[in-house]
């Protein structure tokens, strides 16, 4: 391969976030709310956390691309974070609708690369959560008005919207901790619980994969945002120099700017604004591999494709290009004994920047992940290429859709 499959960290620094309402059990202030910084070092999120993979279609589905694949991942032994449980019969699958294979896919996704910053805000109506992307969910851990009155103590029910995708969730709150359940399909569930610790002050998020009942975990460490108000203490000479923030925008400030988190010169702490300004992007697709070809995939017919998608939306595209800001593209095929093709396709959207890292006394260049979408399809060698193609187009509109919400 030209270049290494790793993904890169970038946590986008954000203004502090007032602590709104009282939570619903009377105290002066939810423990939850605030502005919060992902601390990826501190985080713990396996790579291929999800649901094990219905490697093949169910009789009769051969020629479609398995929808619960889009979330999944194999094991051995049933390893993982959390299960212990024997693997799914390799010749059986489950039987799924367009819907359940992207909501499975959106929330997968979302597991596997959390949001950099949260903005909480718990009042006794409703919790809202919201990310950089200033993409917002409202939960109704204490039921909706009139619930109560129901007999509805446990938890709640309804029904959120992510990127377009019904998604059922019930959420409630056990003492100072909020907990929410997202059932992606029957026998499947997603859970987040969040808390708070006080001495470090972090917000904990906790994240299992439930299937009947066990399965892969992670934990997401955030941190607090950074304060609007700016120090009244004059800045300390800095010995390393001229620094700047990793993305951000300007030349570098004078001998004395921060180099950390604090009050920045240039800095711009709007949601997606490491996205505004981008109008032309490279493309680098990786080689494919002999099975790949053999099930029907196509390096150039992949970038045009793409390409097409980046073109149409008004992205000036430089092919084979990895400069500069650019869309990075794999495909990792394989196959089963039955013929099945089975592929595993990412997409990053990657740029480069300088930033101070604590272990050097100066600023580097770093390469930076701006997004990262990815899943694994199933299918008969007839359609796995247009099945892979399309999922790879599906994400490219997702990032094109995002680039143009931060330049409105």
């Amino acid at each position: 391969m030209r270049r290494a499959f790793a993904l890169a960290c970038f946590a986008i620094v954000g203004g502090a976030g007032m602590l709104l309402g009282a939570s619903a059990h009377d105290q002066d202030a939810s423990p939850l709310g605030g502005v919060w910084t992902l601390n990826r070092a501190l985080s713990e999120v396996p790579r291929e956390i999800g649901f094990n993979v219905d490697w093949v279609p169910a009789p009769g589905d051969a020629g479609q691309s398995s929808g619960s694949s889009a979330g999944g991942r194999g094991r051995r032994g049933g390893g993982g974070g959390g299960g212990n449980r024997a693997p799914a019969a390799p010749f059986s699958g489950r039987r799924e609708s367009y819907e359940d294979a992207r909501r499975l896919q959106l929330v997968t996704a979302e597991a596997r690369n959390p949001p950099a910053r949260l903005m909480i805000v718990d009042t006794p109506a409703a919790v809202t959560i919201t990310n950089e992307l200033g993409q917002s969910r409202v939960l109704h851990p204490d039921g909706r008005p009139g619930d109560k009155a129901a007999g509805k103590l446990d938890g709640n029910d309804e029904s959120i919207e992510i990127q377009g995708v019904p998604v059922r969730v019930t959420s409630k709150r056990e003492g100072d901790r909020l907990v929410v359940l997202y059932h992606v399909e029957q026998d499947r569930d997603i859970r987040y619980t969040y808390s708070r610790t006080a001495s470090p002050s972090q917000l904990i998020a906790e994240i299992q994969f439930l299937e009947h009942g066990a399965g892969d975990k992670a934990k997401c460490v955030y941190e607090p945002g950074v304060a609007t108000e700016t120090s009244s203490a004059p800045d300390k000479p800095n010995a390393a120099g001229p620094s700047r923030l990793p993305g951000a925008s300007g030349p570098p400030g004078p001998p004395g700017t921060p180099a950390t988190p604090g009050t920045p010169r240039g800095f711009d702490a709007r949601p997606g604004a490491e996205l505004r300004g981008l109008k032309g992007l490279g493309i680098l697709v990786e080689d494919l591999s002999a099975q790949a070809v053999a099930c029907g995939l196509n390096h150039d017919a992949i970038e045009s494709a793409l390409t097409r998608r980046l073109t149409e939306s008004g992205f000036a595209v430089r092919k084979n290009s990895d400069e500069d800001t650019y869309l990075y593209v794999n495909v990792m095929t394989t196959s089963v004994s039955n013929g099945t093709c089975v592929s595993r396709y990412d997409v990053f959207l990657y740029t480069h920047a300088t930033a101070n890292l604590s272990y050097r006394d100066q600023p580097v260049l770093v390469q930076v992940s701006l997004m990262h979408r990815g899943g694994i399809g199933s299918s008969a060698p007839v359609g796995h290429a247009a099945a892979v193609t399309r999922g790879l187009e599906n994400y490219v509109d997702l990032f094109v859709t995002q680039i143009r919400d931060a330049n409105k």
